[in-house]
């Protein structure tokens, strides 16, 4: 979700001058990280607050939250960071859900469960995530939307730190943070699921994600056998004792001859860090086999569709990635599949050349099948291969269950075709078996191919697993009322074939059996509840604002570095200005024959570090800001002409 502006930054305090819009106040259900009190504005007085719109499901909001996290430590006697949980799927509106989610992603900040998006309405958030910066008097001073703000509120905070300290306005001390008692458990919020056979005495390798490390258990799935990693966050190779990751997550196992040759048997989608590890289970080293730590970010997805990158040549360690969420080997390409979530893309990595390249993906987010580099994904997060080379997807964001159909040798002129079995698009979900056209899933994250050749899927958000039939097209529900089920496998290890099922927010893995006859469910299809906006039919000017934070100016040294992409849902809702262009402005013509539909808006903005009236020096640093919009619209006669939005808009 991204977007951009084609005017150069002021300074902050000449914008604040203005006008100056007073701060809502802060409306929800309940707040969370208080020891049980209520925040309002008043009490924050003094203090810089950042409202951080985010929902658990979401990517980019759990990129935020760790470019959030240094600024917190960093200015912490006078920054209150608010996070402001405004749920996109049903199953986030559970406040158990919630309280779940914060623990997991060890959340240190208050936070506002705002289940009827009452405060995301009083500050017009339009997409996840959000962020709104209030000055110790209460005014609103910036909205920033997407994610690769940290440098730039880093020197926004500076600039009112310094303010505000001359005007007496600033109060250090204390937020109102207040942190939950501590729960200890063998596993914390575990991920993954990988079956060691012949090579680990039968056991099994899980990634305990909230411990921040790799454990082999035993047969009886408590017992801890051997644990990869010191439980502490941080990218450190060596020795199982001193090595690091930080949320890892997918697993997959090399075969005998290829662990041979690169020196490590299991490949970790290290996730928070950007990495694949590379694990040898002979002395437990972990070494780093593809990543260099610094977040992907998509830059072009038009080139992505008429050109897939191969990435020729590149060493993987010197190639930036983001949020791999799962791998699996793949025979038929001799490659490591790769669920390249932050980027919605799917990689794939040979350990042995070593190379890494694009499979699949053109970077844009949400559902389009067809030629795999312009096919569309949101957020991947489970991998299975299945007969005929098959690579069948878990595509958490679009609720969908997809296929790769790959063609080839596994060289760079492989053809890969992407289908959808399950799905229809970015805001439609629900929990409904029959026929695969009309069933409905709620944000899955795990997939497995089941002997008979069809597919079992861990539908987390229903607490499901479900079952798709390739066969016969049918969709049917094997296991229900389970805690966040992230990952399932069909375990054949005992007389009888049991599911083996991650259970994430249970904390545990459990054995369940295979139902003789599946369930049929049927409680309905949903789709986002966001209010619409309404909209004239006609000329429609949109307009997105980017303001370059201090120190950084556009790097327009090869042209316009801004763009701006339009799309609709249905596609008739537009009869002109769809496509892609530079600047940041366009009119738009909203068909009168359509009555309601989705706007979608994808801006983007290139700035260096640099002087606003100077050169950008060479090796500059350089940043881009990004922003995907979903604006559901109804049209009316009355409706509204234009739409401002804001990717780093910085105000009175």
């Amino acid at each position: 979700m991204s977007s951009s502006t084609t005017s150069d930054r002021t300074s902050t305090a000449a914008l604040r001058t203005d006008y100056r819009v007073r701060a809502s106040e802060l409306v929800g259900r309940g707040w969370l990280n208080t020891g049980g009190a209520d925040v309002d504005l008043a009490s924050l007085r003094g203090k810089i607050v950042v409202l951080d719109f985010w929902t658990f499901c979401c990517i980019n909001c759990l990129h935020v939250l760790d470019e959030l996290r240094p600024l917190e430590q960093e200015y912490g006697d006078v920054l209150v960071t608010i996070g402001v949980h405004s749920p996109k799927f049903e199953h986030e509106a559970d406040p158990d859900a919630l309280a779940a989610a914060v623990d997991r992603y060890e959340i240190a900040r208050p936070v506002l469960d705002d289940p009827e998006l009452t405060t995301w309405q009083a500050y017009a958030a339009r997409a996840w995530p959000t962020l709104v910066v209030i000055d110790p008097e209460g005014y609103i001073v910036a909205h920033l939307t997407g994610e690769g703000h940290g440098h730039g509120l880093a020197s926004l905070i500076t600039e009112l730190v310094e303010e505000h300290d001359a005007k007496g306005t600033l109060h250090r001390g204390q937020g109102p943070y207040v942190p939950p008692p501590a729960a200890e458990s063998a596993l914390r919020f575990p991920g993954k699921v990988l079956p060691l056979g012949d090579r680990g005495d039968g056991h099994y390798l899980v990634s305990d994600t909230g411990h921040h490390r790799i454990v082999e258990l035993d047969t009886d799935l408590t017992t801890v056998v051997r644990a990869y990693g010191d439980g502490q966050r941080g990218a450190v190779d060596g020795e199982p004792t001193t090595a690091r990751f930080n949320e890892p997550q997918g697993l997959t196992l090399l075969p005998r001859d290829v662990a041979a040759r690169v020196g490590y048997d299991i490949v970790v989608a290290d996730t928070v860090n950007h990495l694949l590890r590379g694990l040898n289970l002979a002395d437990g080293t972990v070494r780093t086999v593809a990543g260099n730590g610094v977040q992907r970010l998509i830059q072009d997805p038009g080139a992505a569709a008429r050109e897939p990158e191969r990435m020729t040549g590149a060493d993987p360690t010197e190639v930036a990635i983001s949020s791999p969420w799962d791998v699996v080997w793949s025979p038929e390409l001799a490659r490591v599949v790769v669920a390249m979530a932050g980027t919605h893309q799917i990689f794939d990595f040979d350990p042995v050349a070593p190379a890494m390249r694009i499979l699949a993906g053109s970077g844009n987010e949400g559902l389009l099948d067809g030629p795999g580099a312009g096919a569309w994904f949101a957020q991947t997060s489970g991998l299975a291969t299945g007969p005929e080379g098959a690579i069948w997807a878990a595509d958490s964001e679009t609720s969908s269950l997809r296929r790769l159909l790959v063609t080839g040798d596994g060289e760079d002129d492989d053809v890969v075709t992407v289908q959808t079995a399950i799905g229809t698009g970015l805001f439609h979900f629900g929990f409904r078996d029959g026929d695969a056209a009309r069933a409905r899933l709620q944000h899955p994250l795990g997939v497995t191919v089941l002997p008979d050749g069809s597919v079992a899927i861990a539908d987390t958000y229903n607490g499901a697993v479900r079952r798709y039939e390739p066969a016969t097209g049918q969709v049917s529900t094997l296991a229900r009322d389970l805690a966040e089920p992230s990952d399932v496998l069909l375990d054949t290890s005992g007389p009888e074939p049991l599911l083996l099922v991650v259970e994430t927010n249970a904390h545990q893995l459990v054995r369940l059996p295979v139902p003789a006859q599946a369930l049929t469910v049927d409680e309905g299809a949903a789709r986002t509840q966001r209010p619409r906006s309404t909209v004239a039919a006609g000329a429609f000017d949109v307009s997105v604002r980017f303001t370059a934070p201090t120190g950084q100016k556009l790097d327009d040294r090869w042209g316009d570095p801004t763009q701006l992409k339009v799309s609709a849902t249905p596609a008739e809702l537009l009869l002109d200005g769809a496509g892609s262009s530079t600047g940041l402005s366009r009119t738009l013509r909203i068909n009168p024959d359509v009555t309601e539909g989705v706007l979608h808006l994808t801006a983007r903005a290139a700035a260096c570090d640099g002087e606003k009236d100077g050169p950008i020096p060479d090796h500059a640093a350089c940043h881009l800001y990004q922003q995907d919009w979903g604006i559901p619209v109804a049209v009316a006669a009355n409706g509204e002409r234009d739409l401002v939005l804001d990717l780093r808009g910085v105000n009175a």
